[in-house]
């Protein structure tokens, strides 16, 4: 009974920091301009289900993909062994499934130690990636500090979790050849029962201290990982699937326009305009300058991030020098929700503290290099769109500030007045066939 209350306090506690941490990720993405995404139903569901749940992106890349797979199927398929630990925990049971399922629990339970097995070694792989190989992109500037240790902790624990799961198990089995009571008869599993002579010659007292030990750790740990991906790069483990559901459908080379100001250049060149889009509102904003002028799937997105750094590692921009990082204009949307959602929390200014996205955390230098190829939107393997984001500052700073390099603006008077990039009149703008032209002719 004491067991029970005080898992129950445990499950408490950490279901309530989980439920209010949410709950201000939720106010942070409603911090963005509302948008309707109701279309196409059948075909985004598509999308959530090869994208996120069959990580069909990441396999353009199949070593790594390989090694994320084994994790990805591992955190999965051995939830179903934790859905036993906590009723076990409800109910102050000991492996509530085993009288059920017979020899197929001990069968099962094998499985799900192959998997922590093949969980181990994905880690240790990645973090020899990360750590010995030092693979250029996950070493560029904006991984200094916290995301490079966050992404080796999230390692670290799941390591440490599955070799929790296997020395439970090792202590259980021996448990069991000692008649320890509540300790049912499941027979040897797969990977543990190698791990069984090192406990042989312990007394059933230390046994018992350490498989419960083993148990606690395990199930409170599953839920402190739980509340810290909250705060962690790895939230796209349950956001990848919303944010894929939600992503644009568009070809990718579709940039979106702003109905009233398309409008109003028709009316500008004599052709017809849409009738049923409303003229610009007095004091409309263009473009986004702060976190609230981008609509809530663009914050998502922010959100969803992996920093894997494959967008970075196929920017041309980024290849050749230039400081734009796909990967950083999306950590720092987040950055700047939290900071935001900090303050509002705290009753503080929130978006009116003085700083704004463009500006303190993204620079022009940044956007401006873009070119807008849409190599990071491709690359992404949750289908995080950075380029959405760029492109609206970039509106911001030409359409508010007009503070775009001055050989843009020199283009944009040319297209505005002679139809093209180049500064000459629309009926000049075959001259160079006549060079074709035969002398004869």
């Amino acid at each position: 009974m004491i067991a029970q209350l005080a898992f129950l306090v445990v499950l408490g506690i950490f279901g309530f920091l989980i439920f209010r941490r949410i709950q201000r990720i939720k106010q942070n993405i409603h911090l963005g301009k509302s948008q309707e995404i109701n279309d196409r139903k059948d075909e985004r569901l598509k999308t959530m289900l090869l994208v996120a749940f069959g990580q069909k992106k990441m396999f353009k890349r199949l070593l790594p993909a390989f090694f994320h797979f084994l994790i990805y199927a591992g955190f999965i398929l051995i939830n179903i062994e934790v859905l036993e630990i906590v009723l076990d925990g409800l109910l102050g049971t000991h492996r509530l499934f085993a009288p059920f399922l017979g020899s197929f629990y001990t069968v099962l339970i094998s499985f799900f130690e192959i998997l922590a097995v093949l969980v181990i070694l994905a880690c240790v792989v990645f973090l020899i990636r990360r750590n010995i190989f030092k693979l250029d992109r996950f070493h560029k500037i904006e991984m200094k500090g916290w995301p490079t240790l966050d992404a080796n902790l999230i390692l670290v624990i799941e390591t440490v979790l599955m070799l929790a799961i296997l020395s439970m198990n090792a202590a259980d089995q021996v448990l069991q050849t000692h008649g320890a009571e509540h300790y049912t008869q499941t027979g040897s599993f797969l990977i543990s029962g190698f791990m069984v002579p090192m406990f042989e010659n312990m007394s059933t007292s230390s046994l018992l201290i350490l498989e419960r030990s083993a148990w606690w750790f395990h199930i409170v740990g599953i839920f402190a990982f739980a509340l810290y991906v909250t705060y962690s790069k790895h939230l796209h483990i349950f956001l990848a699937f919303p944010n894929t559901y939600y992503s644009r459908l568009e070809p990718k080379g579709k940039m979106g326009n702003m109905p009233e100001i398309t409008n109003e250049v028709k009316l500008m060149l004599g052709m017809p305009a849409d009738d049923s889009v409303a003229p610009p509102v007095e004091g409309m904003k263009f473009g986004a300058k702060d976190i609230n002028d981008l609509t809530w799937k663009n914050l998502m997105d922010a959100y969803s991030c992996t920093e894997c750094g494959r967008c970075t590692s196929e920017c041309p921009a980024n290849q050749t020098g230039k400081k734009l990082s796909p990967r950083k204009i999306m950590m720092d949307t987040r950055d700047r929700m939290e900071e935001v959602g900090d303050s509002l929390a705290k009753g503080g200014k929130g978006l009116e503290d003085g700083k704004s996205l463009l500006g303190d955390y993204v620079t022009k230098e940044e956007i401006n290099a873009c070119t807008s190829c849409n190599a990071c939107v491709e690359a992404c393997p949750v289908n995080i769109s950075p380029l959405e984001i760029i492109l609206q500052m970039r509106r911001y700073v030409a359409m508010e500030e007009s503070g775009s390099p001055q050989s843009w603006n020199m283009m944009f008077q040319n297209v505005e007045t002679n139809f093209a990039p180049w500064k000459f009149a629309p009926t000049d703008r075959f001259n160079w066939a006549d060079e074709l032209k035969s002398p004869n002719a």
